[in-house]
């Protein structure tokens, strides 16, 4: 029995979430499809980071095991070769058997992208939320700045978030403009369920004046998440990377 690690990339606008559920579209389905095609036996995964439906990602990690000796040029572009244009192997690597895709990771980093502008963009449409108001940059940082560090995230949590711990430690938050495109990007140990489309529709609030900077710190601490901003819109999300020990050798994302 042999154990791989794969770097996946996909574009949620098209899926049904990580997942896997009978008759719907799931990016675990249809990778298990595509790898089983290339091992002529069942293959199942397991992911460092399960995404929703319309969360994009473009460092996904996931394992499997199999008895089928296949080379990593064979995984990556077999399984290829029967997806969709959506979603992509990046690459594949042969892991010790106690490598876990979703136990051995460090650290996960999430981007949620605003498109910042007065009219709607076509071409950033499925990977960012419009934003027509004029977002404070600034106050967004002032207030994203309040997160950072180990804390109780229940205002941050969906109502249906099975984790049976709401504390997280955010190691770095970042809030910054190019051109149009407003960049929020995360990163912490791991995260509740809507948790940082939970922080990006407070920090939206503020940039638009709606809340203020130290508003995300009271919140923080009232652990209510019926006080919290409206959950932000899925398109924007993407899993950036996970971070595995060195040990590993995993490639990074490109």
């Amino acid at each position: 029995m042999m154990r791989w690690a794969l770097g996946v990339e996909y574009d949620g606008t098209h899926f049904c979430g990580w997942q896997q559920q009978p008759g719907l579209k799931t990016v675990q389905g249809e990778l298990e499809s595509a790898l089983s095609n290339v091992a002529d036996d069942t293959i199942e995964l397991i992911c460092g980071g399960r995404t929703d439906a319309g969360v994009h990602a473009a460092g996904q990690v996931v394992h499997f095991d199999t008895p089928v000796r296949r080379s990593a040029r064979a995984w990556a572009l077999g399984a290829n070769a029967h997806l969709s244009r959506q979603l992509s192997v990046s690459w594949a690597v042969p892991v010790p058997d106690f490598f876990h895709a979703r136990f051995s990771a460090q650290r996960r980093h999430y981007r949620y992208t605003f498109f910042n502008r007065a009219t709607r963009s076509a071409l950033h449409a499925a990977t960012s939320t419009w934003v027509a108001m004029p977002l404070n940059v600034e106050a967004m940082q002032a207030g994203a700045q309040h997160l950072i560090g180990e804390h109780d995230f229940s205002a941050f949590r969906a109502a249906e978030c099975q984790s049976r711990s709401p504390i997280r430690r955010v190691d770095s938050l970042v809030v910054r403009r190019e051109g149009p495109l407003v960049y929020f990007d995360i990163a912490a140990n791991a995260f509740l369920h809507h948790m940082v489309r939970n922080i990006a529709g407070l920090l939206m609030a503020v940039g638009r004046g709606d809340r203020e900077a130290h508003e995300v710190a009271t919140l923080l601490t009232s652990r209510d998440r019926r006080l919290n901003a409206p959950t932000a819109p899925a398109e924007g999300l993407c899993l950036r990377r996970i971070d595995y020990p060195s040990a590993f050798a995993l490639p990074d994302p490109v």
